[in-house]
């Protein structure tokens, strides 16, 4: 085995800073749990309990963040999202 020089390692010099945002849903009396289910299913990608789950707390607390991730991936969400009359927002 060769001894370890400092030559041998790769140091990445560039950090790459991306600002992660919350795609929040926020509750109304309006729409059924399994609209808001199918939805986040669609829209959003998740599984059933997953979906299940955020809605529950949406209902309960009020608001849910079901997605998290940079601006221009969670826009696009956002505006589906309201687009089939539920209440979302970006946020910080």
């Amino acid at each position: 085995m060769q001894p370890f020089e400092e030559n041998d390692v790769e140091v990445l010099e560039e950090v790459v800073d991306i600002d992660l945002y919350s795609l929040v849903v926020f509750n109304d009396e309006v729409n059924t749990f399994d609209y808001v289910i199918n939805t986040l299913m669609e829209v959003c990608e998740h599984s059933p309990e997953q979906a299940e789950q955020c809605t529950l707390i949406i209902h309960y607390k009020g608001k849910c963040a079901v997605k998290n991730g940079s601006w221009e991936e969670l826009v696009p969400k956002r505006n589906e999202i309201c687009r089939r009359g539920i209440s979302a927002e970006v946020l910080k």
